[in-house]
């Protein structure tokens, strides 16, 4: 039987096997007990009170009340040679061999301590184009990322940890078919997630069934290799607009169709509204963001990292299933002011596989805190996941999680600095930061702010499961009793029978009675309703939302193909789902190698 303060078996193999501090046959921590003192121990050793934030980090990590990142957990207050940052965005992939292969060597480093990897693979010439200094024949972004999957397949055959990686490409980039593509054969870039940057522009041309240009700036072509047009454009590493030469035109509405036909047939590529990203980024005066991090939660500039962490809110429900059941706000409040300061002493204590990374994220001291456990709380309070009022609520939640967020990064600001690279006036110029409540506004004026970004919603499968299960990130409940597989430290599978939290905690306090009408699943939900509930929170995240849209199998395309069309109407800054089908498999069962998803519970970056 598990020992407290696990309730399931599956939740203690899953520290046993990721979390637990070992060294060889040298066991450190005894107890899950012992993994929340190593890990409090370690943040406040950057404090000047050590003794002091140690207590409180350790109430705060206590019952899986706060849940940092895997790396954290795995990595903090051990002698291990590791990042305590899940994932990184890379630097831009210079258009040469040497360019190239330098950056699959940083790729390789960085994966190698334990960082999932984002790359934005528009730079790189389409495939038959010539370069006009050596003459050399490009075989084509998609080409040279079989090269990165087979590296990253390497590292794994080492027992390095699973890890992820993203790759991303314009939306009018000459080779953006063959990348909408590529994972559709057997064993393809098995270790990416694929994702599309759709522009403002792209999206008004196919509502206006209009044509599209794919280009590729001209200092990256032989000039008499293509008599096409001259546009400028702003390209993957330019501040400002760049000449382009259109390779060849097709029509926006076929070109988006084939990226919605694949999705709905492979589950792949996701969509990310890039042009939304880079508006509403806080930083938007002196960056670029281009891609992700592997599960998308947080957009970043070339060498960027992602420190990540969140709230369970299923701790936070009094008298659940109760007449007076409510949310305990104030302890939220109180959780997420450690829980920043918590996040902030990551950037300093950790190592970082290159020196651009230390420099990037040391400058913003960027940190993504966000709630998990949204679906089984809904439960516990009584309301139904596709109900106005869990929709009110979750908004509300991840309104008083951002603000006290806020205020706590500004009162850090006062005590330790703002971030490196503060600049008021833009800072406060953009469009989060003005949305945002009066004395936040005048506190940044004042004071500055100690983090440049606070909030993000992750997946938080891996952790999440080590919480005895408590629903995903903000995702509804998967099913309430299902079987897993997964994988073990020896590279075996093993297969779990699991309960939903809410459901395990229902059946204990009133045994024998049947579910209440709260109890909804994934299979009683449309896909209007996941969207509804993303864009509740949306508003309050100044990174991004790392959110699975489930689809029934039998879903007809015209209406899939709106799914993607509303989130952009509603404001999202990406959209991904999953439909069950003979290729993808179904979520959770066991296919083989060719239906595994990217970020499957054995590989995703937390």
């Amino acid at each position: 039987m598990p020992d407290a303060p696990f309730t399931t078996e599956v939740s203690q193999r899953i520290w046993d096997t990721k979390y637990r501090y070992r060294d060889g046959d040298t066991i450190h921590d005894r107890t899950i007990a012992d993994t929340w003192q190593r890990v409090a121990r370690a943040l406040a050793s950057v404090e000047q009170d050590t003794a002091h934030w140690e207590k409180r980090f350790r109430s705060l990590l206590e019952d899986f009340r706060f849940l940092p990142g895997g790396r954290i957990l795995a990595g903090a207050g051990t002698a291990h040679e590791v990042t305590l940052f899940n994932c990184f965005v890379m630097g831009l992939i210079e258009d040469s061999m040497d360019g190239i292969f330098e950056s699959l060597k940083e790729g390789a480093l960085t994966m190698q301590q334990g960082g999932g990897v984002g790359y934005d693979f528009s730079t790189l010439r389409p495939r038959g184009s010539r370069a006009h200094r050596v003459g050399t024949i490009a075989s084509g972004p998609v080409s040279f990322m079989r090269i990165w999957d087979a590296m990253c397949a390497t590292l794994l055959s080492t027992g390095a940890r699973r890890g992820a990686m993203m790759a991303t490409l314009r939306c009018d980039h000459p080779d953006i078919e063959e990348f909408i593509t590529a994972k559709q054969q057997p064993g393809e870039l098995r270790h990416f997630n694929l994702s599309v940057q759709i522009t403002d522009a792209f999206m008004q041309a196919v509502e206006q069934d209009a044509d599209w240009p794919l280009i590729f700036p001209l200092d990256g072509l032989a000039d008499d290799d293509h008599p096409g047009p001259v546009i400028e454009r702003r390209w993957t590493g330019s501040r400002e607009p760049v000449p382009c030469r259109v390779l060849r035109t097709v029509r926006a509405r076929e070109l988006w169709d084939r990226i919605m036909h694949a999705t709905y047939d492979y589950a792949e590529p996701g969509v990310l509204f890039i042009d939304r990203i880079n508006r509403m980024n806080n930083l938007h005066w002196r960056e670029q963001i281009t891609a992700t991090n592997p599960c998308g939660e947080v957009p970043l500039p070339p060498y960027g990292a992602c420190d990540l962490g969140s709230v369970n809110l299923t701790k936070f429900v009094r008298d659940p299933f109760g007449r007076h059941a409510e949310l305990d706000r104030d302890g939220i409040a109180a959780a997420v002011r450690d829980a920043v300061r918590f996040m902030d002493n990551v950037i300093d204590l950790s190592r970082f596989p290159l020196p651009q990374q230390a420099e990037t994220e040391r400058g913003c001291r960027r940190i993504g805190l966000g709630l998990t456990g949204l679906a089984d709380t809904l439960i516990m309070l009584g309301l139904r996941y596709d109900s106005e009022a869990a929709t009110r609520l979750a908004g509300e939640t991840m309104a008083l999680i951002c603000h006290t967020a806020y205020r706590t990064s500004i009162e850090l600001a006062k005590e330790k600095g703002a971030f490196p690279v503060f600049e008021k006036e833009p800072y406060l110029d953009g469009p989060f930061i003005q949305a945002l409540p009066d004395d936040i506004r005048d506190g940044i004026a004042r004071h500055g702010i100690r983090n440049s970004h606070l909030t993000a919603i992750a997946p938080t499968g891996t952790i999440s499961l080590l919480a005895n299960n408590v629903s995903s990130g903000l995702e509804p409940v998967f099913d309430f009793a299902y079987k897993r597989r997964i994988l073990d430290a020896d590279g075996h599978y093993r297969e779990y029978d699991l309960q939903d939290y809410a459901w395990r905690l229902w059946q204990a306090s009133h045994p024998g009675e049947s579910r209440p009408a709260a109890f909804v699943d994934v299979n009683d939900l449309v896909p209007e309703d996941h969207l509804r509930m993303q864009a509740a929170i949306q508003p309050h995240v100044d990174n991004a939302i790392s959110k699975t849209i489930n689809v029934p199998a039998d879903y007809p395309f015209e209406a899939f193909r709106d799914i993607y069309h509303q989130a952009w109407h509603l404001g999202l800054k990406g959209c991904t789902t999953f439909r069950p089908n003979p290729v993808t498999g179904a979520i959770l069962q066991t296919p083989g190698e060719q239906g595994r998803h990217c970020c499957s519970l054995e590989r995703e970056a937390d």
